[in-house]
């Protein structure tokens, strides 16, 4: 993914190499703006184009479809990821929202229902932060999560050092609900 620095006036990555077709295009038109600049310069009177009205009409449209086209199609790119951000979200809430309903209502097994329940929804805000976190260009990664009680400071030290958080919670809230739901039904 290319991370892209917009500066204080949100207009550096104009200027930004790294990812810019901007190098490439360059080779090609600095030689030929040269080129067309002298000729220009030393051919101004002699040589009379016809139909430079129409090549530069035929210029501009193209480079307004591609402007157009390319503009689309960040909007299409955006939407689609703002969506998929939203779908995942709503997947997991009911898959929470199931297994919480799952759950065992016998009144000796309240407790530690209760307690799995709690661990459940905490591992699944802390899943969606992850995941919010993997996909975020911010500076500032540090989303809101319900809270840490539960999971001992052994496990979130080893999640903070490791590169798929999302990966470890979904491992984790894979093993509290297989070894729950044995115990509570």
């Amino acid at each position: 993914m290319i991370h892209y620095n917009v500066g204080s006036w949100g207009v550096a990555f104009v200027v930004n190499t790294e990812g810019s077709v901007f190098p490439k295009t360059l080779v090609w038109a600095v030689p030929s703006a040269v080129l067309a600049g002298i000729l220009q310069h030393f051919l101004h009177g002699y040589i009379d184009v016809d139909g430079s009205k129409e090549l530069w009409s035929g210029y501009t449209f193209v480079l307004g479809f591609l402007i157009v086209f390319r503009s689309h199609k960040a909007y299409s790119r955006f939407w689609e990821g703002a969506t998929l951000i939203s779908q995942i979200r709503g997947e997991w809430f009911n898959a929470t929202s199931s297994l919480i309903a799952f759950c065992s209502q016998k009144e000796h097994k309240r407790h530690d229902v209760e307690q799995f329940q709690h661990l459940l929804v905490r591992l699944m805000s802390m899943l969606y932060c992850a995941a919010l976190q993997q996909v975020a260009v911010v500076e500032d990664q540090h989303f809101d999560i319900i809270d840490n009680t539960g999971i001992d400071d052994e496990s979130l030290l080893f999640l903070a050092r490791s590169v798929d958080r999302c990966e470890i919670i979904l491992q984790w809230i894979q093993r509290a609900t297989g070894c729950e739901s044995q115990s509570n039904s």
